[in-house]
């Protein structure tokens, strides 16, 4: 038992080193060198032209995003008569911020003013029990003449429906100017949507078009809608939510002209198997306060829908960096040593002359000998003399016999 753990902790001590054999085996040779050709189509096609493997590269972008809207719109309704809608109106915050809301439909209830007034049916109406509803507070008294519960609210309550097309039709044709400043930190890159030209009116006269003006940074409100897959129509009524994409992917090995972004536009509220949905639509209300004579404070409620913007901004830099190189170099050829490994299987253990190739490959050499040294080291001779078996072989080749030659040289 001890001379086999003897063996194992002797076998521990062995050194493996190599040995090359050349098999002349067609099949794993082809195989082989597919598997090479294939981890080099990887790594030139797929890592460095494709991916662009020797890059560096940043995606925490820095953005900061100005818009700006314009265009007016008329409205005629029984409680404003004709009214004028301008962007200061229209466009909530009216700031000019990466997210705004552009009114398209809205409901008022004119007039109101702090005090009670009937609310819902009477059931529930229970003598001062405070209870809060969406409009006010009930105030617990039942009011008989019209059936409903008291309230103290804004009074007149808001009530009534959207109406079945949108005030506001005229707003597809409101344009917004996009104006988006990004930085890449890593290798202090800035650049602006809003392109350098020469050309002063081009930005006064340009609209956003994916083929003749994909740098305009200008588009008007019906485009923008109709290329998320709507129209505006299904939008201005009850509203909806619309994201515009701002992607910025800059290679910094090219000059800077060449790094343009790219927009992209989508509906983010409903799905197009789910527009009727409860989901789908946009509104709030707010209002507006005023003071009459007397110095009663009225309000005009407004429940507003329309279409909610959010411009999305992402970006990815890169440059050129040797350390990226190398380690993807070094990738590759990890790969190529897999590939000496897979081939190595299928010829010791796969093909029908495994145990062949077994025995060829692998070999355990012991610790040579004094005697086995000797025998393998060349024999050192006096110069001007020569071996008998060299001399023997010298003279058969001539026909010569070494008798007669030893003789010969016995003379002399």
């Amino acid at each position: 038992m001890a001379r086999t753990w003897g063996n194992i902790f002797f076998s521990l001590l062995d050194y493996k080193t190599e040995k090359f054999v050349i098999a002349k085996n067609k099949k794993v040779g082809v195989l082989f060198r597919l598997f090479q050709l294939g981890v080099i189509g990887y790594l030139i096609g797929w890592v460095f032209l494709w991916k662009k493997g020797y890059q560096e590269t940043e995606e925490a972008i820095q953005s900061s995003v100005i818009t700006k809207l314009k265009g007016v719109d008329l409205t005629n309704s029984s409680q404003f008569g004709l009214q004028l809608w301008g962007a200061e109106d229209y466009v909530i915050p009216p700031q000019g911020e990466r997210i705004f809301f552009v009114v398209t439909n809205y409901i008022v209830t004119p007039n109101q003013r702090l005090g009670y007034c009937p609310e819902v049916r009477d059931r529930g109406c229970w003598t001062m029990h405070f209870i809060v509803v969406y409009s006010g507070v009930k105030t617990g008294r039942c009011i008989n003449d019209t059936g409903t519960c008291e309230i103290h609210a804004w009074c007149p309550v808001e009530h009534g429906q959207a109406p079945s097309e949108p005030l506001l039709s005229k707003a597809e044709n409101f344009t917004i100017f996009v104006k988006n400043f990004i930085k890449f930190p890593k290798f202090s890159f800035s650049k602006s949507n809003v392109l350098p030209t020469a050309n002063k009116t081009y930005l006064k006269t340009c609209r956003y078009d994916k083929d003749h003006h994909p740098y305009c940074p200008i588009f008007l409100v019906r485009d923008v809608i109709n290329w998320t897959g709507y129209s505006f129509q299904d939008l201005a009524k009850k509203g909806g939510s619309v994201g515009v994409g701002i992607e910025w992917n800059c290679d910094l090995d090219k000059d800077e002209s060449q790094c343009n972004p790219e927009y992209s536009f989508t509906r983010l509220d409903s799905s197009i198997n789910s527009q009727n949905s409860v989901t789908s639509g946009y509104n709030f209300r707010f209002a507006r306060y005023y003071n009459d004579a007397a110095g009663q404070t009225y309000r005009n409620l407004f429940k507003v829908y329309g279409i909610w913007f959010d411009i999305l901004v992402n970006g990815k830099a890169g440059r050129f960096s040797i350390i990226p190189t190398v380690i993807n170099i070094g990738s590759g050829l990890a790969l190529m040593g897999a590939g000496v490994f897979v081939c190595d299987m299928i010829l010791l253990y796969m093909m029908s002359k495994s145990s062949f190739y077994r025995e060829t490959k692998f070999e355990t050499q012991i610790k040579p000998t004094a005697s086995a040294l000797k025998t393998h080291s060349p024999e050192r001779k006096p110069q001007g003399t020569v071996s008998f078996r060299t001399q023997h072989a010298t003279e058969k080749q001539k026909n010569i016999s070494p008798v007669s030659t030893l003789k010969t040289q016995r003379k002399q």
